[in-house]
């Protein structure tokens, strides 16, 4: 009676810093029952919790309808060893089990994100990396320059609300100003992208966000200005001048991966059009495939995705193609769990992948071969490359690889100004008809 009392008071305490406490009551007399019968530490309560999380977000059996029966000794905390690695072995074969989205809901009530938009003017701005980048894995050196702080979109699997808290979206009234004061080197090539600290389209021109980089990137054509979306906001691009040097790039998903797991962003069918009105114009455009995810229906959507897009554009308009995948950090998948959405999107196997948690290999070889294959018309025309994965994929997936990062860098640099001056010449081509 005594150590239980005193587990009591222990529990107290541990609960703290689990995620106990985002289970519904159901759950949580569960886990509270088996942590006091079993005495769990506060690494195994966590290790529970999670589990027990998982079960829920992803619409599936609670975590009490699985648990592992044993009764080799009557005292239950002789058990506890046994019980945990059953539990964990079953929750690791639910995760391998192929997902499907056809019977899946989110919330019951319709997702409304509201940001508040707030000017906070920052000391400097300055040019950054890619903020998942590493040296484990083939990067493309992307610089990135933050316009925007903070997205409006609710994406479950997102990286950016690991960097940025709270609801407000920030912009520096300053930023026109600041951004003609950032110093280039005339005789370096920079591929500058707007899109990994917001959506880069989403909010048209507030502030004159789109005017100045416009601006910023007619007077550097050293600059390859990539503006990054899951946007249909459009508007603005299409009422005034773009230069050349800014490419136009839509992450695009399957519309049951829009639907469940990228929450208030364009539909499929608007991101296309969205991304035709542009070239049409004349603008450069390209597509990320990230993330594919495997699903029931995975291949059979992505690749009727892919014919979807050469039918509608040619290759002359694209200048890239990525190819990536789920890829997480522990913390990110904390900061996922803690989100009261429902989601399947942590539902699959997960392996160790150059410091992060991935896909297994075989699994994404699978994924990026179909999509690679079911656009072959524009293998050679169009630059296509892996984000952010090992460096031992590339050949299996495209039959090349890069031997280092600068090789991928300068490769990806110079195939995107090809396809700029080959933009410019028929721009002035068709001027003179």
């Amino acid at each position: 009676m005594h150590s239980d009392f005193n587990y009591q008071t222990k529990f107290e305490k541990i609960v703290e810093h689990s995620s106990f406490h985002l289970l519904n009551d159901q759950a949580q007399d569960f886990v509270r029952s088996k942590a006091h019968e079993m005495h769990f530490t506060q690494q195994e309560l966590c290790k529970v919790s999670d589990m027990a999380l998982d079960r829920l977000r992803w619409k599936e059996a609670c975590i009490s309808a699985d648990w592992p029966k044993i009764l080799l000794h009557p005292e239950p905390r002789q058990n506890k060893k046994r019980v945990l690695a059953e539990i964990q072995t079953i929750h690791e074969e639910l995760k391998s089990r192929t997902k499907s989205y056809r019977e899946f809901t989110i919330n019951d009530k319709p997702l409304t994100v509201k940001p508040k938009l707030v000017n906070r003017s920052k000391r400097e701005l300055g040019l950054g990396r890619c903020p998942v980048a590493s040296e484990k894995t083939r990067c493309c050196n992307l610089l990135t320059l933050d316009a925007v702080q903070q997205c409006g979109f609710d994406c479950s699997y997102c990286s950016i609300q690991s960097f940025y808290h709270g609801d407000q979206v920030t912009f520096d009234p300053d930023f026109a100003s600041k951004l003609q004061k950032l110093r280039l080197e005339d005789d370096q090539l920079y591929h500058i992208g707007t899109g990994q600290s917001s959506d880069s389209l989403m909010w048209g021109n507030h502030q004159g966000v789109l005017a100045a980089l416009c601006e910023f990137a007619e007077q550097n054509p050293n600059v390859l200005l990539e503006l990054k979306t899951k946007s249909r906001n459009i508007g603005w691009l299409l009422d005034n001048p773009v230069p050349k040097n800014v490419i136009c790039t839509w992450s695009l998903n399957t519309q049951v991966i829009i639907d469940h797991e990228e929450h208030l962003t364009a539909s499929l069918n608007q991101r296309l059009d969205a991304a035709h009105a542009v070239a049409k114009k004349g603008t450069l455009v390209g597509f990320h495939f990230h993330p594919i995810v495997h699903y029931s229906d995975w291949e059979s959507h992505y690749t009727d995705l892919a014919h979807t897009l050469v039918q509608r554009f040619d290759a002359g308009q694209v200048a890239m193609v990525s190819l990536g995948t789920l890829t997480y950090t522990r913390s990110v998948m904390k900061t996922i769990r803690k989100r009261n959405l429902n989601s399947k999107i942590l539902q699959m196997p997960l392996e160790e992948c150059a410091g992060k948690l991935s896909y297994p290999g075989h699994v994404k070889i699978e994924m990026f071969r179909a999509v690679y294959g079911a656009l072959s018309s524009w293998h050679g025309r169009v630059f296509f490359y892996l984000c952010m994965e090992p460096h031992a994929l590339w050949k299996r997936v495209f039959g090349y690889q890069y031997d280092n990062n600068q090789d991928f860098e300068d490769a990806m640099k110079n195939a995107y100004l090809d396809k700029v001056k080959s933009s410019i010449i028929l721009e002035r081509s068709n001027g003179q008809k």
